[in-house]
């Protein structure tokens, strides 16, 4: 039996692992767009961009509407939120790493602290000048075509 609920969070981080498509949602936040109106920033195919929106429909983050002839998307973030919370079970896990980390390096810090050296600058050249770079030969002369 396949998790209908995975699936579906397998086909959110799809669609969110493309810059395109990620542009996109942001392009839609600002509010519903006509399919033209979102491919003209992305320089590419109408086809291939609607590619990128077929990917994004299946994964449940945009919902098309047809107005005539156009074509309008609207964003839908409720995968968006389940994609966050999946996301926040490990944010914690990580805090918690990372404070750990902070702990051990804040008690190695006072168990041996870090030795400064009196670090003096390295001396001038006695000479002022500066040294010519040699000229490179090119090398033989590579194959050609023969007539």
């Amino acid at each position: 039996m396949v998790n209908k609920k995975g699936a579906q969070l397998d086909l959110v981080f799809a669609a969110l692992a493309d810059a395109t498509r990620r542009r996109v949602l942001e392009q839609l936040d600002a509010g519903a767009a006509s399919v033209s109106e979102l491919a003209r920033p992305h320089g590419m195919s109408l086809p291939g961009f609607m590619k990128h929106l077929a990917v994004l429909e299946a994964a449940g983050l945009i919902a098309r509407a047809k107005e005539g002839r156009i074509v309008r998307c609207e964003l839908d973030a409720a995968p968006l939120e389940a994609a966050a919370a999946w996301v926040s079970r490990y944010e914690r896990f990580w805090g918690e790493q990372l404070d750990a980390l902070g702990r051990y390096l804040y008690h190695q810090e006072e168990v041996t602290p870090c030795k400064t050296t009196n670090s003096t600058p390295l001396p001038k050249s006695a000479s002022s000048g500066t040294t010519p770079t040699a000229r490179r030969r090119s090398g033989a002369r590579g194959p050609s075509r023969g007539r």
